[in-house]
């Protein structure tokens, strides 16, 4: 269980202009609906190994955005973020393992005042130096969750049978961080 060679110990953060949080949820069981955050910082701390290596980040609830601003109104409401009572949502990472290029990066995600732990399947995409002399390093990220694991239980049964929106939520990261120092 080893880092890719070509991270460097220290402190690396989210460039959230060359990122995207993204997530996918069936809808009334025929589509999928797509959207983002557009919000967030995350901070990863790098040390000589895996196990003494960190990763926080924090997402704003508010930056909520499917491409639908009726859809992007309730679901920033009491039915299911409830962004006035409940600004950000949160990942501490708990645990890194893997070697080369795919990494299981185990944490906490924390929606709503609860936390559940989460696996993240991690690919490393590579570092490279920008035109500016930054540092910048590559990765990409799914997980799957339940919605109702983390209070977001709100529904409307189909009349064909079925409900309006799936309880399984697909996130796909793909993460810029930026060497500081």
């Amino acid at each position: 269980m080893t880092l890719p060679k070509e991270i460097s110990s220290g402190t690396w953060t989210l460039d959230m202009s060359h990122s995207e949080i993204g997530f996918t949820v069936r809808h009334a069981g025929i589509s999928k609906v797509r959207g983002r955050f557009t919000d967030a910082q995350a901070e990863a701390h790098v040390g000589q190994s895996l196990a003494d290596s960190s990763v926080r980040a924090t997402v704003s609830t508010a930056s909520f955005d499917s491409g639908d601003a009726n859809r992007d109104a309730h679901v920033k409401g009491a039915d299911f973020f409830d962004v006035e009572k409940y600004p950000e949502m949160t990942f501490r990472g708990t645990h890194i393992e893997g070697d080369g290029e795919d990494y299981t990066l185990t944490g906490d995600l924390t929606i709503k005042d609860v936390t559940r732990p989460v696996e993240l399947e991690v690919e490393f995409t590579g570092v490279a130096v920008d035109p500016f002399g930054a540092t910048r390093a590559g990765f990409s990220a799914e997980a799957e969750i339940s919605r109702k694991d983390f209070g977001l239980t709100w529904n409307a049964a189909l009349e064909a049978g079925g409900v309006l929106v799936s309880d399984k939520v697909k996130i796909n990261l793909e993460a810029a961080l930026v060497k500081q120092g």
